[in-house]
């Protein structure tokens, strides 16, 4: 094993581990330094650089082409399109209101659950 190298850099170690967990699905080993220091005290990702994500030098080109994958559509296709009904029941919990559209600016789906009923 040669020289780790920092891959990705991210505000929330959630979004570190799903990089992580694409990576080594991919078959590339890859670490996650500085974790626990911002799970311990969240206001020191600014100053830390955020949580990073290393792989081997030999695998950094390989890790940037897979960590730069939009996998949305594939997402969106996956958990089908809701129709009109399923729209009309998602309320808000806390108005009761049926204009309810789910926020995710800046945000890449990054896998789908689905309700075993």
């Amino acid at each position: 094993m040669g020289q780790l190298v920092v891959v990705a850099r991210y505000s929330y170690p959630l979004d570190a581990q799903i990089a992580k967990s694409n990576l080594e699905a991919a078959g590339i080993n890859a670490y996650i330094a500085d974790v626990h220091t911002i799970n311990t005290n969240w206001l020191y990702s600014d100053a830390l650089g955020g949580v990073r994500l290393m792989v081997d030098g030999d695998n950094v080109q390989e890790a940037e082409a897979i960590l730069g994958q939009d996998f949305s559509q594939s997402v969106i296709e996956e958990a089908g399109e809701e129709d009109e009904e399923e729209r009309s029941q998602r309320c808000c919990a806390y108005c009761g209101s049926n204009n309810v559209v789910p926020f995710t600016k800046g945000k890449r789906p990054a896998f789908v659950l689905r309700n075993p009923q």
